[in-house]
């Protein structure tokens, strides 16, 4: 998938800009790379837009292991580094998670979301997407 697809399919499920879509995607995958288990994110960077390759597939802070913090504060830092609101910080992100489902295998989502601690549950499940106009 092409950065501007995936950028789309993130603006369409969120409301949000294409804009606005682009950075808040950079954020969840950089914040996703310091939450996940082993501080990496595995083969998934190779099935992402090469634009995002960098922020999925980068080694965590100082290469150490990966941080702990949970849902709330995984939306704060994806929030502070998009320079959005709580509400857009959390419409945005997922998403992005559920535009992540249809960019990976299901083996591979599957793998990306079991390195997030359980409680982010909630955060990686598919959200409707919007009605189209037709």
């Amino acid at each position: 998938m092409r950065f501007p697809l995936f950028v789309d399919a993130v603006s369409r499920r969120s409301g949000l800009s294409s804009a606005q879509s682009a950075t808040i995607a950079r954020a969840v995958l950089q914040t996703m790379v310091e939450r996940m288990t082993g501080g990496r994110s595995g083969d998934l960077a190779g099935h992402l837009p090469d634009e995002l390759d960098g922020y999925l597939g980068a080694p965590g802070p100082a290469d150490g292991p990966p941080m702990a913090f949970g849902p709330a504060e995984f939306l704060r830092r994806v929030g502070e580094r998009a320079g959005v609101d709580d509400a857009t910080a959390r419409t945005g992100t997922a998403a992005v998670f559920a535009t992540l489902r249809e960019a990976v295998t299901v083996d591979e989502f599957r793998e990306m979301v079991a390195r997030l601690p359980r409680d982010f549950d909630g955060m990686s499940q598919p959200i409707p997407r919007p009605p189209y106009d037709t």
